[in-house]
């Protein structure tokens, strides 16, 4: 067993996994197949755009230095369109025809629970490196789902940080305004598990649609609440939208949000920067996060892309293909009893940090803390992001 993908990477060309060192011991393949459930059209297909580039990176990496025991990785990808009905059926063209070996995917909630049952029936490894609805994890491991793995902050780690971070601040009266869909209304849901004991109470909850495009009558709602902050698990191109809008309400300023939704992009801020001062964001990852393994990715990144930052999703999924990497070397093998028992008990050492599994298959990672300060994010803190499943 060799040591952890990103315990060389200063070590490696490019990043790239030193898995090509290894006796063969596979079965005789040349190649091992990787399917990408991701949206590559509609309205989310800028997130399995970042996703598919920041997998295919990774898997050049691999490939460039020899592959796993020799054996080259092929990204396949596959359209869900953010849809579950969508997702099932990429994800069985996946299994019954391209013949796929593992599949990493997806980014949307709803597709990655469809997929779970699929997979588990196909007894093909479904590693996750985006979906953060909990009951993914609560379903799997110990909770019945042998093959799925999630390598993402669960939402309900998210919203423990979250009201825990803005008691602290003084932010006790929240109001909702979150995507609805499984992530969003996942995300408030544990979110309510979490304020009594902190203090916190949600003083409205409010909804909306994606594609929507008009939200100062719920903003104006919202100012005319009592609430400290916006509390809002939304999507990022609605992000921008809604922060120019809270100037145009007198929101800007004097109500930050907190949450999720790509807050500490750059773009976003840009869009509108007095809104997003002082916004609160728990993050897996972001592009300024400095640690020598996430700058060279970004540099690897931006020279792969034509200067494209890349987002979360870029990162995830090319740190969950190089985790996948190491757990097939580690078990000589593709076959995906083997497999399993290597996630089961790796220890992956990631740019953001060490990484293992708890018995949900779930990612103990770190998880950031970050504010908008001067239109710049800032890094405040880091918690661990253990589900307590007893509660």
């Amino acid at each position: 067993m060799k040591k952890s993908a990103f315990s060389a990477l200063t070590r490696c060309s490019a990043l790239a996994l030193c898995v090509g060192l290894a006796t063969p011991a596979f079965a005789q393949q040349e190649v091992i197949k990787i399917g990408l459930v991701s949206p590559n059209s509609g309205a989310n297909a800028r997130y399995g755009a970042f996703a598919q580039r920041g997998a295919e990176l990774a898997a050049k990496e691999i490939n460039d230095a020899g592959g796993i025991d020799g054996h080259s990785v092929e990204i396949i990808p596959a359209d869900s369109v953010c849809t579950p009905v969508e997702g099932v059926s990429a994800t069985q063209r996946l299994i019954n025809q391209d013949e796929v070996d593992f599949i990493i995917g997806d980014i949307c909630s709803s597709v990655t629970l469809a997929m779970q049952p699929l997979v588990e029936d196909a007894g093909i490894v479904l590693l996750n490196a985006a979906s953060s609805n909990p009951e993914i994890t609560y379903k799997a491991g110990v909770g019945g789902y042998k093959y799925s793995f999630r390598n993402y902050p669960t939402d309900e780690v998210r919203a423990a940080s979250i009201v825990e971070y803005a008691a602290d601040k003084g932010l006790k009266k929240l109001a909702v305004l979150s995507v609805d869909s499984d992530y969003g209304r996942g995300a408030i849901q544990f979110t309510k598990k979490y304020t009594g004991a902190a203090g916190v109470e949600l003083v409205s909850e409010d909804y909306y649609k994606e594609g929507e495009v008009d939200y100062r009558a719920v903003l104006t709602t919202i100012r005319k609440s009592g609430a400290d902050a916006i509390l809002m698990y939304g999507l990022a191109d609605t992000t921008p939208i809604i922060a120019r809008q809270m100037i145009e309400t007198g929101l800007a300023g004097k109500l930050p949000l907190i949450g999720n939704g790509e807050f500490s992009a750059a773009a976003t801020i840009q869009a509108a920067p007095k809104a997003m001062n002082g916004a609160i964001e728990a993050a897996a990852w972001l592009p300024a996060y400095e640690s020598e393994g996430s700058t060279a990715f970004v540099a690897s990144y931006e020279a792969a892309y034509d200067g494209e930052e890349p987002n979360n999703h870029a990162y995830g999924h090319w740190e969950t293909v190089h985790m996948l990497a190491q757990a097939i070397d580690e078990a000589d093998s593709t076959d995906a009893d083997a497999v399993v028992a290597a996630l089961e008990g790796i220890s992956f050492e990631s740019p953001m940090g060490a990484i293992t599994f708890d018995d949900h298959h779930q990612a103990i990672r770190p998880l950031l803390m970050l504010e908008i300060v001067d239109g710049e994010p800032v890094v405040t803190g880091s918690v661990a992001g253990e589900v307590d499943y007893a509660n």
